[in-house]
Protein backbone atom coordinates (compact mmCIF):
# COMPACT_ATOMS: atom_id res chain seq x y z
CA UNK A 1 0.00 0.00 0.00
CA UNK A 2 2.76 2.48 0.23
CA UNK A 3 3.42 4.21 -2.36
CA UNK A 4 0.03 3.67 -3.31
CA UNK A 5 -1.31 6.10 -0.85
CA UNK A 6 -3.20 8.92 -2.46
CA UNK A 7 -5.06 6.11 -5.01
CA UNK A 8 -6.18 4.32 -1.99
CA UNK A 9 -10.55 3.34 -2.09
CA UNK A 10 -12.19 2.24 0.81
CA UNK A 11 -11.54 -1.19 -0.12
CA UNK A 12 -8.06 -0.77 0.08
CA UNK A 13 -8.49 1.18 3.23
CA UNK A 14 -9.74 -1.40 5.09
CA UNK A 15 -7.57 -4.12 3.93
CA UNK A 16 -5.01 -1.86 4.85
CA UNK A 17 -6.10 -2.38 8.29
CA UNK A 18 -7.21 -5.53 8.83
CA UNK A 19 -4.09 -6.60 7.32
CA UNK A 20 -2.24 -5.22 10.41
CA UNK A 21 -1.53 -7.58 13.33
CA UNK A 22 -5.44 -8.13 14.60
CA UNK A 23 -5.89 -9.95 17.61
CA UNK A 24 -9.50 -10.45 16.95
CA UNK A 25 -8.36 -13.12 14.86
CA UNK A 26 -5.21 -14.11 15.84
CA UNK A 27 -5.69 -14.22 20.05
CA UNK A 28 -1.85 -13.17 21.57
CA UNK A 29 -1.01 -13.34 25.31
CA UNK A 30 -2.12 -10.24 27.21
CA UNK A 31 1.19 -8.79 28.11
CA UNK A 32 3.05 -5.46 27.87
CA UNK A 33 5.27 -6.59 24.77
CA UNK A 34 1.62 -7.45 22.89
CA UNK A 35 -0.51 -4.87 24.59
CA UNK A 36 2.04 -1.71 24.78
CA UNK A 37 0.68 1.65 25.64
CA UNK A 38 4.29 3.12 24.30
CA UNK A 39 3.59 2.70 20.60
CA UNK A 40 0.03 4.09 21.45
CA UNK A 41 1.10 7.00 23.55
CA UNK A 42 3.60 7.78 20.20
CA UNK A 43 1.03 7.21 17.77
CA UNK A 44 -1.35 9.60 19.39
CA UNK A 45 1.42 12.18 20.21
CA UNK A 46 2.44 12.28 16.20
CA UNK A 47 -1.75 12.91 15.71
CA UNK A 48 -1.62 15.47 18.09
CA UNK A 49 -3.32 13.77 20.96
CA UNK A 50 -6.72 13.52 19.55
CA UNK A 51 -7.84 11.54 22.58
CA UNK A 52 -7.66 13.95 24.70
CA UNK A 53 -10.08 16.81 22.24
CA UNK A 54 -13.12 15.89 23.83
CA UNK A 55 -14.42 14.38 27.49
CA UNK A 56 -14.51 10.97 27.46
CA UNK A 57 -16.40 7.84 29.18
CA UNK A 58 -14.82 4.55 29.50
CA UNK A 59 -16.32 1.45 29.71
CA UNK A 60 -15.13 -1.98 30.04
CA UNK A 61 -16.53 -5.16 30.98
CA UNK A 62 -17.16 -8.90 29.42
CA UNK A 63 -20.60 -8.45 28.76
CA UNK A 64 -23.14 -5.76 27.99
CA UNK A 65 -20.59 -3.00 27.99
CA UNK A 66 -21.45 -1.93 24.29
CA UNK A 67 -24.82 -1.77 25.13
CA UNK A 68 -24.12 0.69 28.32
CA UNK A 69 -22.13 2.83 25.32
CA UNK A 70 -24.90 2.69 22.94
CA UNK A 71 -27.83 3.91 25.60
CA UNK A 72 -25.16 6.63 27.04
CA UNK A 73 -23.98 7.97 23.28
CA UNK A 74 -27.78 8.55 22.98
CA UNK A 75 -28.66 10.15 26.13
CA UNK A 76 -25.27 12.19 25.84
CA UNK A 77 -26.72 13.24 21.77
CA UNK A 78 -30.39 13.97 23.27
CA UNK A 79 -28.25 16.51 25.80
CA UNK A 80 -27.21 18.34 23.03
CA UNK A 81 -24.16 16.85 22.61
CA UNK A 82 -21.84 16.37 19.40
CA UNK A 83 -21.23 12.89 21.05
CA UNK A 84 -18.81 10.17 19.73
CA UNK A 85 -19.88 6.40 20.02
CA UNK A 86 -16.24 3.82 19.37
CA UNK A 87 -17.24 0.10 19.97
CA UNK A 88 -16.15 -2.96 18.77
CA UNK A 89 -16.47 -5.76 16.87
CA UNK A 90 -18.59 -5.12 13.75
CA UNK A 91 -21.71 -6.98 12.78
CA UNK A 92 -21.65 -5.77 8.95
CA UNK A 93 -19.24 -2.88 8.29
CA UNK A 94 -16.34 -1.48 10.05
CA UNK A 95 -17.71 1.34 9.77
CA UNK A 96 -20.30 0.61 12.51
CA UNK A 97 -17.50 1.36 15.02
CA UNK A 98 -17.26 5.15 14.15
CA UNK A 99 -20.40 6.78 15.14
CA UNK A 100 -21.28 10.53 15.54
CA UNK A 101 -24.32 10.92 16.94
CA UNK A 102 -27.18 8.89 14.49
CA UNK A 103 -24.31 8.41 11.89
CA UNK A 104 -22.19 6.15 11.08
CA UNK A 105 -18.67 7.01 9.31
CA UNK A 106 -18.81 7.47 5.96
CA UNK A 107 -16.85 5.05 3.64
CA UNK A 108 -14.62 8.34 2.08
CA UNK A 109 -14.19 9.61 5.77
CA UNK A 110 -12.80 6.21 6.48
CA UNK A 111 -10.82 6.16 2.75
CA UNK A 112 -9.48 9.61 4.34
CA UNK A 113 -8.37 8.92 7.89
CA UNK A 114 -6.78 5.90 6.88
CA UNK A 115 -4.87 8.52 4.37
CA UNK A 116 -4.56 10.55 6.83
CA UNK A 117 -2.63 7.65 9.86
CA UNK A 118 -1.29 5.48 7.61
CA UNK A 119 2.39 7.82 7.28
CA UNK A 120 2.66 8.22 11.74
CA UNK A 121 1.44 4.05 11.23
CA UNK A 122 4.68 3.34 9.40
CA UNK A 123 6.58 5.68 11.32
CA UNK A 124 5.83 4.63 14.46
CA UNK A 125 6.05 0.99 13.47
CA UNK A 126 9.94 1.95 12.45
CA UNK A 127 10.67 2.71 16.39
CA UNK A 128 12.20 0.15 18.27
CA UNK A 129 11.44 -1.72 21.42
CA UNK A 130 7.72 -1.30 21.31
CA UNK A 131 6.12 -3.96 18.37
CA UNK A 132 4.29 -2.74 15.68
CA UNK A 133 0.73 -1.26 16.01
CA UNK A 134 -2.18 -3.51 15.53
CA UNK A 135 -5.51 -3.38 13.58
CA UNK A 136 -7.37 -2.51 16.94
CA UNK A 137 -4.49 0.05 18.21
CA UNK A 138 -4.86 1.96 14.57
CA UNK A 139 -8.89 1.89 14.66
CA UNK A 140 -8.81 3.22 18.19
CA UNK A 141 -6.18 6.32 17.27
CA UNK A 142 -8.63 6.65 14.00
CA UNK A 143 -11.73 6.98 16.00
CA UNK A 144 -9.95 9.43 18.35
CA UNK A 145 -8.92 11.23 14.87
CA UNK A 146 -12.02 11.22 13.72
CA UNK A 147 -13.90 12.42 16.57
CA UNK A 148 -11.60 15.20 16.83
CA UNK A 149 -12.30 16.12 12.73
CA UNK A 150 -15.60 16.12 13.93
CA UNK A 151 -15.93 18.47 16.90
CA UNK A 152 -17.09 15.86 19.52
CA UNK A 153 -17.81 17.45 22.74
CA UNK A 154 -18.25 13.68 24.66
CA UNK A 155 -16.27 10.38 23.09
CA UNK A 156 -18.13 6.63 24.65
CA UNK A 157 -15.36 4.43 24.10
CA UNK A 158 -15.83 0.89 24.73
CA UNK A 159 -13.05 -0.27 25.76
CA UNK A 160 -11.50 -3.95 23.37
CA UNK A 161 -10.02 -6.77 25.21
CA UNK A 162 -9.30 -6.47 29.31
CA UNK A 163 -8.82 -2.41 30.32
CA UNK A 164 -5.30 -1.87 31.74
CA UNK A 165 -3.11 -2.87 28.36
CA UNK A 166 -6.21 -1.98 25.87
CA UNK A 167 -5.32 0.61 23.42
CA UNK A 168 -8.41 3.02 24.47
CA UNK A 169 -6.78 3.46 28.38
CA UNK A 170 -5.35 6.37 27.86
CA UNK A 171 -7.87 8.46 27.79
CA UNK A 172 -8.45 10.84 30.88
CA UNK A 173 -12.54 9.85 31.39
CA UNK A 174 -14.82 11.97 33.01
CA UNK A 175 -16.03 8.67 34.79
CA UNK A 176 -15.25 5.12 34.31
CA UNK A 177 -17.78 2.19 33.47
CA UNK A 178 -17.42 -1.48 34.45
CA UNK A 179 -19.95 -3.64 32.99
CA UNK A 180 -20.87 -6.93 34.69
CA UNK A 181 -17.45 -9.33 34.72
CA UNK A 182 -17.33 -12.70 34.49
CA UNK A 183 -14.93 -15.39 32.47
CA UNK A 184 -13.90 -15.17 28.93
CA UNK A 185 -10.63 -14.71 27.16
CA UNK A 186 -9.63 -16.92 30.22
CA UNK A 187 -6.39 -18.02 27.82
CA UNK A 188 -5.41 -14.17 27.96
CA UNK A 189 -7.28 -12.28 30.73
CA UNK A 190 -6.34 -14.81 33.36
CA UNK A 191 -8.78 -17.90 34.70
CA UNK A 192 -10.30 -16.55 38.00
CA UNK A 193 -13.04 -13.70 37.97
CA UNK A 194 -10.19 -11.83 40.08
CA UNK A 195 -7.80 -11.98 37.64
CA UNK A 196 -9.93 -10.76 34.95
CA UNK A 197 -11.46 -7.95 37.38
CA UNK A 198 -7.98 -6.70 37.85
CA UNK A 199 -7.45 -6.11 34.12
CA UNK A 200 -10.79 -4.88 33.73
CA UNK A 201 -9.95 -2.09 36.77
CA UNK A 202 -7.47 -1.32 35.04
CA UNK A 203 -9.07 1.69 33.44
CA UNK A 204 -10.05 3.42 36.52
CA UNK A 205 -7.85 6.05 37.29
CA UNK A 206 -6.37 8.00 40.51
CA UNK A 207 -9.58 10.22 41.84
CA UNK A 208 -11.83 9.24 38.96
CA UNK A 209 -15.67 8.47 39.30
CA UNK A 210 -16.97 5.25 39.10
CA UNK A 211 -19.96 3.34 38.19
CA UNK A 212 -20.27 -0.29 38.42
CA UNK A 213 -22.48 -3.13 36.98
CA UNK A 214 -23.65 -5.64 39.34
CA UNK A 215 -20.83 -8.04 40.03
CA UNK A 216 -19.74 -11.45 41.42
CA UNK A 217 -18.59 -11.10 44.52
CA UNK A 218 -14.86 -11.70 43.92
CA UNK A 219 -15.46 -9.12 41.03
CA UNK A 220 -16.85 -6.31 43.31
CA UNK A 221 -13.91 -7.17 46.21
CA UNK A 222 -10.95 -6.20 43.65
CA UNK A 223 -13.06 -3.02 41.93
CA UNK A 224 -13.46 -2.02 45.28
CA UNK A 225 -10.17 -2.23 46.53
CA UNK A 226 -8.74 -0.34 43.07
CA UNK A 227 -10.99 2.18 43.75
CA UNK A 228 -10.04 2.96 47.52
CA UNK A 229 -6.10 2.62 46.22
CA UNK A 230 -6.41 5.18 43.88
CA UNK A 231 -9.04 7.25 46.02
CA UNK A 232 -11.81 6.91 43.31
CA UNK A 233 -15.42 7.61 43.87
CA UNK A 234 -17.65 4.42 43.68
CA UNK A 235 -21.00 3.66 42.92
CA UNK A 236 -22.26 0.36 42.72
CA UNK A 237 -25.90 -0.31 40.51
CA UNK A 238 -27.49 -3.18 42.77
CA UNK A 239 -26.65 -1.28 46.08
CA UNK A 240 -26.63 2.25 45.46
CA UNK A 241 -29.02 2.46 42.67
CA UNK A 242 -32.01 0.17 42.08
CA UNK A 243 -34.43 -0.82 38.92
CA UNK A 244 -37.82 -2.54 38.70
CA UNK A 245 -39.45 -3.59 35.66
CA UNK A 246 -42.72 -1.60 35.03
CA UNK A 247 -43.93 -3.64 31.69
CA UNK A 248 -42.62 -5.12 28.60
CA UNK A 249 -43.69 -6.13 24.99
CA UNK A 250 -42.05 -7.81 22.26
CA UNK A 251 -40.75 -4.31 21.57
CA UNK A 252 -39.95 -2.18 24.55
CA UNK A 253 -38.86 -2.16 28.48
CA UNK A 254 -40.85 0.10 30.61
CA UNK A 255 -38.63 0.65 33.60
CA UNK A 256 -38.02 2.48 36.63
CA UNK A 257 -34.79 3.79 38.22
CA UNK A 258 -33.85 5.24 41.56
CA UNK A 259 -30.88 6.39 42.68
CA UNK A 260 -30.14 8.60 45.86
CA UNK A 261 -31.05 11.37 44.08
CA UNK A 262 -33.92 11.41 41.72
CA UNK A 263 -36.67 8.19 40.11
CA UNK A 264 -36.62 7.88 37.00
CA UNK A 265 -39.14 6.29 34.61
CA UNK A 266 -37.54 5.13 31.41
CA UNK A 267 -38.30 3.33 27.80
CA UNK A 268 -35.76 0.95 25.95
CA UNK A 269 -36.64 -0.49 22.85
CA UNK A 270 -34.29 -3.57 23.94
CA UNK A 271 -35.35 -6.81 25.25
CA UNK A 272 -34.37 -8.72 28.22
CA UNK A 273 -33.70 -8.36 31.78
CA UNK A 274 -29.97 -7.62 31.07
CA UNK A 275 -30.74 -4.54 29.24
CA UNK A 276 -32.55 -3.32 32.41
CA UNK A 277 -29.20 -3.56 34.60
CA UNK A 278 -27.30 -1.86 31.80
CA UNK A 279 -29.35 0.67 31.34
CA UNK A 280 -29.85 1.21 35.03
CA UNK A 281 -25.83 1.50 34.75
CA UNK A 282 -26.13 3.86 31.66
CA UNK A 283 -28.38 5.60 34.09
CA UNK A 284 -26.11 5.86 37.06
CA UNK A 285 -23.02 7.14 35.45
CA UNK A 286 -25.28 10.04 33.09
CA UNK A 287 -26.12 10.88 36.43
CA UNK A 288 -22.83 11.25 37.87
CA UNK A 289 -22.08 13.37 34.61
CA UNK A 290 -25.17 15.54 35.38
CA UNK A 291 -23.19 17.29 38.64
CA UNK A 292 -20.99 18.89 36.06
CA UNK A 293 -23.15 19.33 32.76
CA UNK A 294 -26.40 20.16 33.92
CA UNK A 295 -27.62 19.95 30.46
CA UNK A 296 -27.90 16.07 31.02
CA UNK A 297 -31.45 16.01 32.67
CA UNK A 298 -33.92 13.56 33.49
CA UNK A 299 -35.68 14.29 30.40
CA UNK A 300 -32.81 14.01 27.55
CA UNK A 301 -32.11 10.66 29.84
CA UNK A 302 -35.48 9.55 29.00
CA UNK A 303 -35.88 10.48 25.44
CA UNK A 304 -31.91 9.19 24.64
CA UNK A 305 -32.47 5.39 26.49
CA UNK A 306 -36.09 5.62 24.21
CA UNK A 307 -34.09 6.19 21.00
CA UNK A 308 -31.18 3.77 21.29
CA UNK A 309 -30.42 1.47 18.43
CA UNK A 310 -28.38 -1.45 19.56
CA UNK A 311 -28.64 -4.13 16.91
CA UNK A 312 -27.66 -7.80 17.38
CA UNK A 313 -28.59 -7.96 20.97
CA UNK A 314 -31.89 -10.03 21.33
CA UNK A 315 -33.04 -8.17 17.53
CA UNK A 316 -36.07 -9.65 16.16
CA UNK A 317 -35.53 -10.13 12.36
CA UNK A 318 -38.54 -11.63 11.32
CA UNK A 319 -42.26 -12.31 12.64
CA UNK A 320 -43.25 -15.32 11.05
CA UNK A 321 -41.63 -17.17 11.94
CA UNK A 322 -40.32 -15.29 14.86
CA UNK A 323 -36.47 -15.21 14.37
CA UNK A 324 -34.42 -13.65 16.62
CA UNK A 325 -30.38 -12.53 17.12
CA UNK A 326 -28.48 -12.15 19.78
CA UNK A 327 -24.59 -12.09 20.39
CA UNK A 328 -24.32 -13.98 23.63
CA UNK A 329 -20.71 -15.19 23.63
CA UNK A 330 -20.41 -16.91 26.84
CA UNK A 331 -21.99 -19.15 29.40
CA UNK A 332 -23.17 -16.28 31.77
CA UNK A 333 -24.69 -13.97 28.83
CA UNK A 334 -26.32 -17.29 27.29
CA UNK A 335 -27.95 -18.17 30.77
CA UNK A 336 -29.24 -14.07 30.29
CA UNK A 337 -30.70 -15.56 26.74
CA UNK A 338 -31.96 -18.52 28.27
CA UNK A 339 -33.87 -16.50 30.84
CA UNK A 340 -34.94 -13.57 28.44
CA UNK A 341 -36.53 -16.44 26.15
CA UNK A 342 -39.04 -17.37 28.42
CA UNK A 343 -39.98 -14.20 29.19
CA UNK A 344 -40.53 -12.26 26.26
CA UNK A 345 -41.12 -14.48 23.10
CA UNK A 346 -44.06 -17.17 23.07
CA UNK A 347 -43.69 -19.79 20.69
CA UNK A 348 -44.29 -23.54 20.24
CA UNK A 349 -40.88 -24.85 19.49
CA UNK A 350 -37.56 -23.23 19.87
CA UNK A 351 -35.20 -23.38 17.20
CA UNK A 352 -31.58 -22.70 18.29
CA UNK A 353 -29.08 -21.16 15.72
CA UNK A 354 -25.25 -21.59 17.48
CA UNK A 355 -22.05 -20.95 15.87
CA UNK A 356 -19.03 -19.84 18.42
CA UNK A 357 -15.29 -18.70 18.77
CA UNK A 358 -11.96 -20.90 19.47
CA UNK A 359 -11.68 -19.64 22.51
CA UNK A 360 -15.17 -19.80 24.39
CA UNK A 361 -16.48 -22.08 27.38
CA UNK A 362 -18.70 -24.18 24.68
CA UNK A 363 -19.94 -26.88 27.65
CA UNK A 364 -21.42 -23.74 29.85
CA UNK A 365 -22.92 -22.55 26.57
CA UNK A 366 -24.42 -25.57 25.41
CA UNK A 367 -25.46 -26.48 28.82
CA UNK A 368 -27.64 -23.29 28.82
CA UNK A 369 -29.27 -24.02 26.09
CA UNK A 370 -29.91 -28.02 26.00
CA UNK A 371 -32.87 -27.91 28.25
CA UNK A 372 -34.73 -25.45 26.22
CA UNK A 373 -34.21 -26.04 22.69
CA UNK A 374 -36.23 -28.73 20.06
CA UNK A 375 -34.02 -28.39 17.38
CA UNK A 376 -29.86 -27.17 17.63
CA UNK A 377 -28.25 -26.72 13.91
CA UNK A 378 -24.99 -25.50 14.52
CA UNK A 379 -22.21 -23.92 12.46
CA UNK A 380 -19.29 -21.77 11.94
CA UNK A 381 -19.23 -18.03 11.02
CA UNK A 382 -16.43 -16.85 7.72
CA UNK A 383 -14.11 -15.57 10.96
CA UNK A 384 -10.64 -17.58 10.94
CA UNK A 385 -11.63 -17.99 15.08
CA UNK A 386 -14.45 -19.48 14.42
CA UNK A 387 -14.97 -22.75 16.12
CA UNK A 388 -15.55 -25.85 14.33
CA UNK A 389 -19.48 -26.74 14.50
CA UNK A 390 -18.59 -30.35 14.93
CA UNK A 391 -16.90 -29.97 18.20
CA UNK A 392 -20.49 -27.69 19.04
CA UNK A 393 -22.20 -31.13 17.61
CA UNK A 394 -20.20 -33.48 19.89
CA UNK A 395 -20.83 -30.86 22.90
CA UNK A 396 -24.70 -31.42 22.23
CA UNK A 397 -24.27 -35.36 22.09
CA UNK A 398 -23.17 -35.38 25.80
CA UNK A 399 -26.99 -34.24 26.14
CA UNK A 400 -28.88 -36.40 24.09
CA UNK A 401 -29.10 -33.75 21.45
CA UNK A 402 -28.37 -34.80 17.63
CA UNK A 403 -27.65 -31.47 15.94
CA UNK A 404 -27.80 -30.34 12.49
CA UNK A 405 -24.08 -29.71 10.96
CA UNK A 406 -24.37 -26.91 8.62
CA UNK A 407 -20.97 -25.45 6.94
CA UNK A 408 -21.98 -21.61 6.60
CA UNK A 409 -24.65 -19.12 9.13
CA UNK A 410 -26.46 -18.76 5.44
CA UNK A 411 -27.26 -22.71 4.90
CA UNK A 412 -27.83 -22.86 9.01
CA UNK A 413 -30.74 -20.03 8.84
CA UNK A 414 -32.10 -21.12 5.38
CA UNK A 415 -32.55 -24.85 6.68
CA UNK A 416 -33.91 -23.15 10.27
CA UNK A 417 -36.87 -21.62 7.61
CA UNK A 418 -37.35 -24.22 6.06
CA UNK A 419 -37.92 -26.58 9.21
CA UNK A 420 -40.12 -24.02 11.05
CA UNK A 421 -43.85 -23.17 11.16
CA UNK A 422 -44.95 -19.45 11.78
CA UNK A 423 -45.65 -19.34 15.26
CA UNK A 424 -42.05 -21.22 15.66
CA UNK A 425 -38.90 -19.21 17.33
CA UNK A 426 -35.72 -19.60 15.86
CA UNK A 427 -32.31 -17.67 17.82
CA UNK A 428 -29.09 -17.12 16.44
CA UNK A 429 -26.50 -17.26 19.07
CA UNK A 430 -22.86 -18.15 19.83
CA UNK A 431 -21.08 -15.34 18.81
CA UNK A 432 -21.33 -11.58 16.87
CA UNK A 433 -20.14 -12.35 13.60
CA UNK A 434 -23.01 -15.73 13.70
CA UNK A 435 -25.52 -12.75 14.57
CA UNK A 436 -23.82 -10.27 11.33
CA UNK A 437 -24.20 -13.06 8.86
CA UNK A 438 -27.31 -14.13 9.91
CA UNK A 439 -28.96 -10.68 9.70
CA UNK A 440 -27.07 -10.32 6.44
CA UNK A 441 -28.73 -13.36 4.80
CA UNK A 442 -32.39 -12.37 5.89
CA UNK A 443 -31.89 -9.22 4.72
CA UNK A 444 -30.64 -10.67 1.26
CA UNK A 445 -33.86 -12.68 1.09
CA UNK A 446 -36.64 -11.38 3.15
CA UNK A 447 -35.73 -7.33 3.16
CA UNK A 448 -37.78 -5.73 5.94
Amino acid sequence: MKGRNMAMDYKQAVDYVLGLTDYEKVPAAYTPENYDLKRMETLLDRLGNPHLAAKSIHIAGTKGKGSTAAMMASALSSSGFVTGLFTSPHLLSIRERFKVDDNFITEDEFTGLVKTIQPHVEHTDRQKGHGKLTTFEVLTAMAFTYFKSKKVQFQVIEAGLGGRLDATNLVQPEVCVLAPISLDHTQILGNTIAKIAAEKAGIIKKGSKVVSAPQPDEAMKVIEDVCKDKKARLTKVGVDVTWQLRKANMRSQYFQVTTQEATYNLIIPLLGGHQLENATTAVTALEVLSHDYPAISPQSMATGLARVYWPGRLQILLRRPLVVADGAHNAQSMARLREAIGKSFRYEKLIIIMGTSLDKDIHGMVEELAGIADTVIVTRAKHPRAMDPKKLEAEFATYRIQAKVETSVADAVKYALSVSDLRDLVVATGSLFVVGETIAYLDQVAPQ
